[in-house]
């Protein structure tokens, strides 16, 4: 598997593409390639405050159900509108399809983001 290097990563498997004070947000290639096939996509709307590890929505496949986490403190100002009609893109490409931005409220609630080595180490201890 590769993580881009780009990305920061959460313990829960989401990745976070910080450009100044907006985030924006997916999943995994890991995480998707557990869940197996994803069928269902369910986002907030814009406006909706989070707090750092909040569930945002959900993600469903064939094998499971998945909240899904927010990596940082902020308000979303978009979501994916494209994903929740054809989930299925996440299937393929996880780490090019983002599911909403956030504009972080909460500078330091970023810090603790893992890089892409400090994330491929995490996923090896999984399994």
């Amino acid at each position: 598997m590769r993580f881009p290097a780009e990305l920061k990563y959460t313990k829960d498997h989401e990745w976070a593409r910080v450009e100044g004070k907006v985030v924006t947000v997916g999943i995994t290639d890991h995480a998707q390639s557990a869940l197996g096939d994803i069928v269902f996509v369910d986002l907030p709307k814009a406006g909706r405050e989070l707090k750092k590890g909040e569930t945002f929505g959900v993600v469903e496949s064939i094998k499971a159900v998945s909240d899904l986490y927010s990596p940082v403190t902020g308000k979303v100002v978009e979501s994916n509108a494209a994903l929740p009609g054809d989930p299925a893109k996440l299937n393929s490409d996880a780490h090019g399809q983002w599911m909403i931005k956030i504009e972080v409220t909460d500078a330091a609630s970023a810090g603790d983001l893992m890089d892409a080595s400090a994330y491929e180490s995490f996923v090896a201890t999984l399994k």
